[in-house]
């Protein structure tokens, strides 16, 4: 995308698989900025692990505070990656003690930087106690390097003076850093190994990827509710695998439901029955084909191109015949996939963003809420433009890009978009613009807070009139109350809290 290049920044997650030294690794690429934190953790839904990557110059910055807390919601081990240390970098202590202090995150360094800027010339690799000197490749190509044991006295004609000897230095600090950590306290996320390196370069990728390869978390087993054909009691499951239990807790122990005997367990992924996940919706992939596109997570199970699965959400049963994976710009069909891959499926409008896809005894994973919206404005445009403007809607709002809601008034048809960030509108108006050909305009609303009515209608009427409340309703016809800010919302609650009951701050889709 054309404004992700003039920014500099990630607007929208990517989906990409290859194979690295025999592992096929599928990275999901998240925004960098706070006011895409609701992307951010839709993607987690799909993953098993999560790299913090850091700007060695910056260090830690204001919008990874969010984002890593959006991260700790999932619950997943943390692997970090200090990049650009082909620039001039902060010390890396200081960049530990930043994830000590900001996120209360013990660090464990794997590999140690040498110099940084023009003077960066390899890493120190803990595990192995060997020095990495690297050379830049040429036009297209990667880098070299050479290994070194740390007490080689090569190294001193190797690198200079200066940098040998505060190599000394800090290779001592780092042994009072600690010995190297648990798998356990990595699987928990308690600690994070950290490496450092230039992606530009090459310089340090490969230690991170050879460590991540073997220190990451595989699939594990997938809480869902559903057939008890399909699934295995939450303790007993638990116990086997080393799984929390403080995290089960809510589920209990796989006790049969009221729900014609679904019960409450986990889906393990090797079970023969394939279920899947889906995470993502993208529009416009390839705008010569408007084609639409559902990620999709295989949770569990063999999946099959061609083979029929069910949509949990409407029960409608699917071909899935068109199955592709992505890297960069290519593409190439999938044959099948297992558990962990992530798969592109072709969308005709028959899946939304949490629905679960399954071949077998019926199962339905957990749903992804939306974020509660803190910014609201009318979008409007042109009368001539109003066919164009309709399908953008349709479209954007389908892949998750932003929240809709509409005003009561049958004769106010503009929608009220309804985001987490400003940026998000400013991606909304530029793809209207790109994608559709569609010029837009936006007019600010003075709310801060939407919250959603579980009584539905019935209980809005009961409560009346609210005053510095807007009555608005969701892309499924359902109450939502807009509140200018905390007091207006406490406010109408103590007049108004028993008519109006239970009060949501995120939405999920009808049947889930």
């Amino acid at each position: 995308m054309e404004l992700e290049k003039s920014r500099g920044i990630s607007i929208t997650s990517t989906a990409m698989t290859w194979c690295y030294q025999g592992t096929q690794l599928n990275l999901l690429d998240t925004p960098g900025h706070q006011d895409f934190s609701e992307d951010t953790y839709r993607t987690l839904a799909a993953a098993d692990n999560a790299v913090l990557l850091v700007d060695g110059a910056k260090g830690i910055e204001p919008q990874t505070r969010k984002l890593f807390s959006v991260a700790k919601l999932r619950g997943l081990p943390v692997f970090t990656f200090v990049n650009k240390m082909d620039r001039p970098a902060l010390n890396g202590f200081i960049i530990i003690e930043q994830l000590e202090t900001e996120f209360n995150l013990q660090s464990y360094p794997v590999t140690w930087p040498i110099g940084s800027g023009d003077r960066f010339c390899g890493v120190y690799h803990r595990p192995t106690n060997k020095v990495l000197l690297y050379t830049k490749g040429g036009r297209g190509k990667g880098a070299t390097g050479i290994q070194y044991d740390l007490d080689d006295p090569a190294l001193q004609d190797l690198i200079e003076a200066d940098l040998y000897e505060q190599l000394q230095e800090e290779v001592e600090l780092l042994q009072v850093l600690g010995e190297e950590p648990s798998r356990e306290d990595i699987m928990a996320g308690r600690v994070t190994p950290i490496f450092f390196g230039s992606a530009f370069n090459n310089f340090g990728v490969d230690l991170f990827l050879n460590s991540f390869i073997q220190m990451s978390c595989r699939p594990i087993p997938t809480r869902a509710k559903g057939n008890p054909a399909a699934l295995l009691p939450v303790v007993e499951e638990e116990q086997r695998v080393g799984i929390s239990g403080s995290s089960s807790s809510s589920l209990g122990t796989g006790s049969s439901s009221s729900s014609g005997g679904s019960i409450e367990g986990l889906v393990r992924p090797d079970s023969p029955h394939f279920s899947g996940l889906v995470f993502k919706l993208q529009a416009n992939m390839d705008p010569k084909h408007r084609d639409k596109v559902a990620f999709v997570r295989v949770v569990s199970g063999r999946f099959q191109k061609g083979m029929k699965a069910k949509v949990a959400r409407t029960g409608r049963t699917l071909s899935l015949s068109r199955p592709q994976q992505m890297f960069a710009q290519s593409r190439a069909t999938v044959q099948e996939g297992f558990a962990g891959d992530v798969i592109g499926l072709t969308n005709p409008g028959a899946f939304a963003i949490g629905d679960t896809i399954y071949a077998g005894p019926e199962i339905n994973f957990p749903p992804i809420p939306s974020f509660s919206p803190e910014l609201f404005a009318y979008m409007r445009c042109a009368p001539n433009q109003k066919k164009a403007f309709n399908k953008g809607i349709d479209g954007l709002l389908g892949e998750g890009a932003m929240q809709v809601l509409y005003s009561q008034d049958e004769y106010i048809t503009d929608p009220i978009l309804a985001a987490v960030g400003q940026l998000q509108f400013e991606v909304v108006q530029y793809r209207m613009k790109d994608e559709y050909g569609v010029d837009t305009t936006l007019e600010p609303l003075g709310f801060s807070m939407a919250r959603w009515v579980i009584g539905s209608w019935p209980a809005v009427e009961a409560a009346g009139r609210m005053f510095n409340t807007q009555i608005v309703k969701d892309r499924y016809g359902r109450p939502v109350l807009l509140f200018r800010n905390e007091f207006a919302f406490k406010q109408v609650m103590a007049e108004e809290g028993d008519k109006l009951g239970d009060l949501s701050p995120y939405a999920l889709p009808p049947g889930s």
